[in-house]
């Protein structure tokens, strides 16, 4: 009986017109008729608007929901915004997300062999690369001997494998020197041991950069006589293990004033009063005293010249298995046969290069960090002064003055000097023989036999040096330079074994950056002798011969052109480093006048030519009007050009398919990895440090900890460097890694050097010869690798603080410090190098177009792509200029996003963009990166974008068809009130309640 058309209510209305007022007059049929009139209007309501009509029901078209409405539209917005976000931004960049979905099983077979290969490795180092500084009265090999006690408060919790920063490693796992000692069949006192477990102060952990200089020796206050009488009883063999450390971000302190462990006047690689009275303890009571020492760091070594100390072995810095080798080495297993890599002199003072080294600041020119993270590690924040470091020593580093100023009377060797470059005893003797030393004109052949007259079995380094003809105010020159060395296989008692030492002409020529004999600059051979010498060590001779030149040979288009190695003949390149800051450089000609004799002040006024050039630097050239060809389909991929000559016509037809958008995350975008680019086919491949063995500070993945790279110096051994890089390569493939941020090839320009352990020694030639070796075996796995850091990284402090001006003579730059990197591009074929923090002169070197394509692609012919040092935390460059230098790739993120129009509004800009792109891609097509199979997440995030796209515009479209003919129907049935207008409107209304 309830029906919508109830006579008795339309629309909320009574149609008798009759209102309650008071108490009910009608009958009671009729509160009975107003209550089921009520209860139908609640079942209207619960209904949605349908009205019962008997069994059936018709439901009463309403107005479409005009909120609903604008929440569609608004999500249909967002979708839109964060669709439009994810094509711009995150799809480009969609490959950085292999950074973090690169799992490895770290556990599976494949790791595990590779990894064992680079542990085994890296103890066979550490055999060859100990060094026998002393051992009077053949004090070693231990012959007998097995119980030893092991002294040092080091020796157990601060013993020192490595180094802080990109060269740090998992040491968790690494033996330690008591397991090596047992494990090469010696007893450590057990007692000894627990008595330093008790009391040893750990050092404290700095973080990813950074090191804890405080030294922890114990002062004698806390050995009682018991452990020194039941130590006594135990043994009369006394190891003493003495260490310090190395690492990135900071160098190691000329005084320890502000740290405690010593005293102030003393520096860090000075005993520290605790050390002395140890050694004072050890000798007193006991026989045979041997010095282990754990540096990174050559160290003011005078104690060892003591009579009462029987023996000294420098060991460096061992990685995860180094201490099997320092066991093997004492019970005679191995005969050392390590040499120095570093001239040790008795006072640190003594080299030039102590007057300038640390911390220099300028007081009249800032800058700002503007990196992301600055503030973190060593990076400071904020603005803070430019700061510098003065090269005043010229030439004159490590064995080239010592040998030099002694040569010419100005000191006194053997006072000065401990322990020459190229040093190391053996447990037998060797006779030496310079045969023969012949040339071609171009090539200059030594024949050396060496033949072992002792009574075990050994190696022996043969070394060449060069004394070439100076005249006084001429090109300067060293009175010896090392010009080539080999290393003899492992020969008996009475073998023989003839060495043959090759080197051109070229590469003892000098570098004439003044004018002296070439104007504008050029690489000179002095008219004269030229005395070939086989030596024992930097100072010690035991064969010469002479080749005589009858004049001049001048390396310029004047003269006999370009070297043979380079492409075109070197100039000058660094004027403005050279003479940028009105330097007087130490010269053979006045020792006097020109060796400093005080640390220089700790600051000084820029001049305003230099402020002008740090803060206002030249506009970028956009005179280029050739304009390059993106997206092409020529159907090429990475792999059709692999092996191809860089300049091959097919290199042209895949860069044309190659998108500007591709280009520029692949140039903005190289942390940890370089990105992909689908359009020829490249997959994202992963890069990590380091080289001291697999150290990816971004994901935490470590392989085995190898030794310093100044231990794989020590060993001279190019033979054993290459398989090191080699394994090493395989160790990295295992882990899923294409590319490395290794090996270092910068100088020991300063003992106080933080990363002296990442690099091989302060001689360019021994550097450049160890690390082309080991980039060759990187590359003959397959893996590609950055050399680091080009160039004049040499000092921590102040490194990335806007750039280290650095000032330096050109004759320096291209003989020492260049010179590494230059024989690992020309020997090593290296196809990539990562510039540095620092500037040269003014100019940072990751923006300087002299250094990277003047003097690395011109003239060497270097083909291969140059990455920045990690510029997160540190604003040293810019992405534009350092791309119109030569700096192909950013180690950071988004840095496209800073591409200005320079790069990305010209056509210079965009040639620099093709450039570099071509750089990456031949990098990579030349390694086995370009067939490593991984996620393509640019197509992924696309794909899963797209279907969530089209999902959202399908059920909008559905939402509003839907909604269209909820309209039509509603405007069909006269457009009724929805229940919500019907109740406002009945409330409105409604007459009074009956009674």
């Amino acid at each position: 009986m309830c029906q919508h058309s109830n006579p008795t209510e339309r629309n909320g209305h009574f149609s008798n017109g009759q209102r309650g007022q008071g108490r009910s007059t009608k009958p009671w049929s009729e509160s009975i008729t107003v209550l089921i009139q009520a209860t139908c209007r609640a079942k209207v309501k619960n209904q949605g608007g349908a009205i019962m009509k008997g069994k059936a029901s018709t439901r009463v078209p309403r107005r479409p929901n005009r909120p609903v409405l604008v929440l569609a539209y608004a999500i249909v917005a967002l979708v839109a915004v964060l669709s439009i976000a994810v094509y711009t931004v995150l799809v480009p960049h969609a490959s950085l997300l292999s950074l973090v979905t690169n799992k490895v099983d770290s556990t599976s077979q494949t790791v595990k062999k590779a990894s064992q290969a680079t542990a085994d490795i890296t103890e066979e180092v550490e055999s060859e690369g100990i060094i026998l500084l002393d051992n009077k009265n053949n004090a070693l090999p231990l012959n007998g001997v097995t119980a030893v006690n092991v002294f040092g408060s080091t020796a157990g919790n601060n013993f020192s494998y490595g180094g802080t920063g990109s060269g740090a490693g998992n040491e968790k796992n690494n033996v330690s020197i008591y397991q090596g000692l047992e494990n090469a069949g010696l007893k450590p006192n057990s007692e000894l041991k627990k008595f330093y477990d008790d009391n040893a102060l750990d050092a404290k952990n700095m973080g990813v950069v950074g090191t804890d200089w405080n030294l922890y020796e114990l002062p004698q206050s806390e050995y009682n006589q018991q452990i020194i009488d039941e130590a006594r009883d135990y043994s009369d063999t006394a190891l003493v293990v003495l260490t310090r450390k190395g690492g990135e971000g900071f160098d190691l302190p000329l005084d320890m004033a502000e740290y405690s462990g010593s005293e102030a006047g003393r520096s860090y690689l000075e005993l520290t009063p605790n050390e002395e009275d140890l050694l004072n303890m050890v000798k007193s009571n006991f026989g045979t005293v041997v010095v282990v020492l754990n540096s990174p760091n050559a160290m003011e070594l005078g104690f060892v010249d003591d009579p009462a100390i029987d023996a000294a072995l420098w060991v460096g810095v061992t990685g995860a298995t180094g201490t099997n080798a320092i066991g093997n080495v004492l019970t005679g297993k191995v005969n050392p046969s390590g040499k120095t890599v570093d001239t040790f002199p008795y006072e640190v003072e003594s080299a030039p290069s102590y007057y300038n080294f640390g911390e220099y600041n300028y007081s009249n020119v800032n800058y700002t960090n503007t990196a992301l993270f600055a503030g973190t590690g060593d990076a400071l924040s904020g603005k803070d002064p430019y700061h510098y470091v003065e090269y005043a020593e010229g030439i004159y580093v490590g064995y080239r003055y010592y040998e030099t100023a002694a040569a010419d009377g100005f000191i006194d060797y053997d006072s000065v000097v401990q322990y020459p470059f190229g040093y190391g005893l053996s447990y037998t003797t060797f006779d030496e023989n310079l045969d023969s030393v012949k040339t071609n004109g171009k090539t200059i052949t030594a024949t050396v036999t060496v033949k072992n007259t002792g009574k075990v079995a050994g190696k022996q380094v043969a070394e060449i040096y060069v004394g070439a003809p100076y005249t006084p105010g001429g090109i300067e020159k060293s009175s010896v330079e090392l010009a080539g060395f080999a290393k003899t296989d492992n020969l008996a008692p009475g073998e023989s074994q003839t060495l043959t030492i090759k080197f051109g002409w070229e590469d003892i020529a000098s570098y004439d950056y003044t004018g002296v004999k070439a104007k504008g600059g050029a690489y000179v051979l002095d008219a004269g002798d030229y005395h070939i010498n086989l030596q024992t060590d930097s100072h010690t001779v035991v064969g010469s011969k002479t080749l005589t030149l009858d004049h001049d040979i001048i390396y310029n288009d004047d003269g006999e052109g370009a070297r043979p190695s380079d492409d075109v003949a070197a100039t000058n390149q660094f004027d403005d480093v050279s003479f940028g800051d009105d330097l007087t450089y130490v010269s053979r000609a006045n020792w006097k006048g020109t060796m400093p004799t005080e640390r220089a002040a700790s600051t000084k006024k820029a001049t305003a030519k230099q402020i002008s050039a740090l803060t206002n630097p030249e506009p970028l050239d956009n005179s280029e009007t050739k304009d390059i060809t993106t997206g092409a389909h020529n159907g090429l991929t990475l792999a059709d050009v692999k092996g191809l000559d860089y300049d091959d016509p097919k290199w042209s037809d895949l860069l044309d398919q190659v998108t500007l958008s591709e280009m520029k995350v692949l140039v903005g975008n190289a942390g940890w990895l370089t990105a992909s680019v689908n359009s020829v086919g490249k997959p994202a491949n992963l890069d990590s440090d380091g080289p001291n063995g697999l150290n990816n500070i971004l994901s935490g993945v470590q392989g085995t900890q190898l030794t310093g790279q100044s231990v794989l110096g020590y060993t001279w051994n190019t033979e054993l460097a290459e398989r090191v890089g080699k394994l090493l390569a395989n160790e990295a493939k295992a882990y899923g890694v294409d590319g490395l941020y290794a090996p270092g090839a910068n100088l020991h320009r300063s003992p106080f050097g933080g990363r002296n352990y990442e690099y091989v020694s302060e001689d360019g030639l021994l550097t450049g010869k160890i690390v082309a070796a080991e980039v060759r075996g990187i590359r003959s796995s397959g893996v590609y690798c950055y050399t680091k850091h080009f160039a004049l990284n040499d000092q921590e402090t102040h490194r990335g603080d806007g750039g280290l001006v650095t000032w330096a003579n050109e004759q320096a730059m291209r003989e020492l410090y260049l010179r590494p990197f230059e024989i690992t591009v020309k020997e090593g074929k290296a196809t990539g190098l990562m510039s540095s923090y620092n500037r040269l002169g003014t100019t940072p070197a990751a923006e300087s177009s002299a250094l990277l394509t003047t003097v690395l692609r011109d003239e060497w012919g270097f083909r291969g792509a140059v990455i920045t040092d990690c510029t997160i935390a540190t604003s040293t460059s810019d992405v534009n200029r350092s791309l119109r230098a030569g700096n192909d790739i950013n180690l950071n993120f988004v840095q496209d996003m800073f591409m200005t129009k320079d790069t990305t509004g010209t056509a210079a800009g965009r040639q620099a963009l093709r450039r570099a792109t071509h750089n990456v891609l031949y990098m990579v097509a030349n390694s086995d990166g370009a067939s490593r199979m991984r996620t393509n997440w640019n197509g992924t995030v696309t794909t899963v974008f797209v279907i969530i796209d089209v999902l959202v515009a399908g059920l909008f479209a559905l939402y509003l068809w839907r909604r269209r003919k909820a309209t039509l129907r509603w405007r069909a049935a006269g457009r009724p009130k929805g229940w919500l207008a019907t109740k406002l409107s009945h409330k409105k209304k409604q007459p009074t309640q009956l009674a």
